[in-house]
């Protein structure tokens, strides 16, 4: 797996540099139907007020594994977050493997349509509502005024919808959708 490693507000020492190539490198051992050179995590350190955050990327096929976590000591965020994308990537084999196993089960026609049905997510609420075009400041105060963690808006500047929420650290964030 290549590991690139960034620093913002932090200058990255070699010893710091190998911990996470060494952590975040294990990670590959998860994929092994993948070449893991084709694998390509990107590490970004941050240090705000005494926090050092570490974030992480992987893109794998047609999902990405993101995690961030801070504490008090990068070399501990760095454990911490390896901890979070092994529990995701768990949580993703065991989807597939319930997935593969029902499909399978579905083919020999061990189940019913119904009793298959039933363990599949169900959406329990639909809710509508009018998208008006604003700037992503009108969006920010609306999701504000309303008390929510985030707000779908069209951009008035691009007129594609777009969502603002709220992150960990008190800042806002901008999800803008990219055609594949």
């Amino acid at each position: 797996m290549k590991v690139s490693v960034s620093g913002k507000n932090i200058e990255v020492t070699p010893a710091l540099r190998d911990y996470a190539e060494k952590k975040i490198g294990k990670l590959s051992r998860h994929f092994n139907y993948l070449n893991s050179d084709s694998l390509e995590a990107q590490v970004t350190f941050h240090v705000e007020k005494g926090r050092h955050i570490v974030e992480v990327t992987i893109p794998v096929n047609d999902i990405i594994l993101r995690g961030e976590e801070e504490t008090q000591d990068m070399y501990s965020s760095i454990d911490l977050v390896v901890e979070k994308l092994e529990r995701q990537i768990e949580k993703f084999k065991t989807r597939l493997t319930k997935a593969l196993r029902r499909e399978s089960q579905k083919e020999s026609g061990l189940i019913l349509e119904e009793q298959a049905e039933d363990e599949e997510l169900k959406v329990v609420k639909v809710k509508r509502f009018a998208v008006k075009p604003m700037n992503v400041d009108e969006a920010v105060l609306q999701m504000n005024l309303l008390g929510h963690n985030f707000f779908v808006f069209t951009n008035a500047e691009t007129d594609e919808i777009n969502v603002v929420y709220r992150r960990k650290d008190g800042n806002y964030g901008l999800i803008v959708p990219e055609m594949m």
